[in-house]
């Protein structure tokens, strides 16, 4: 029933900056918290950021503080990833994540999600 469709990703040079989205579908996101992971190649996938739906509360990964955004649009179902400052470190295929919650919580873990997204490449030249 829910769908998470990303988009945005792209190539860009150390430095610049890219905005990822999440278009959900399916469900009642007001009591969703969502996330964005990422993935590189030979690497695990990591936590980088998270939300409660409406931007109540979010967290970040130590190696994005700074530099990543999370929000969302509750108009338009989508929560967004805005990155600046991309360092090479960076690249790799972005995940929306999302579950259910009685109550408004942010999540981290990769493990207590419910639905993912297919994933957007990001890659980031030197």
């Amino acid at each position: 029933q829910v769908q998470l469709v990303e988009s945005g990703g792209g190539l860009v040079q150390a430095g610049g900056s890219l905005r990822l989205s999440c278009a959900a579908s399916g469900g009642a996101f007001s009591s969703y918290a969502m996330g964005w992971f990422r993935q590189a190649p030979g690497k695990e996938r990591e936590f980088v950021a998270a939300i409660n739906w409406s931007g109540d509360s979010t967290r970040y990964a130590d190696s994005v503080k700074g530099r990543f955004t999370i929000s969302d649009d509750n108009a338009k179902n989508t929560v967004y990833l805005q990155m600046n400052s991309l360092e090479p470190e960076d690249t790799a295929v972005y995940y929306c994540a999302a579950r259910y919650s009685h109550t408004r919580v942010v999540i981290t873990t990769m493990h207590e999600y419910d639905y993912w997204g297919q994933g957007t490449q990001v890659t980031v030249s030197s």
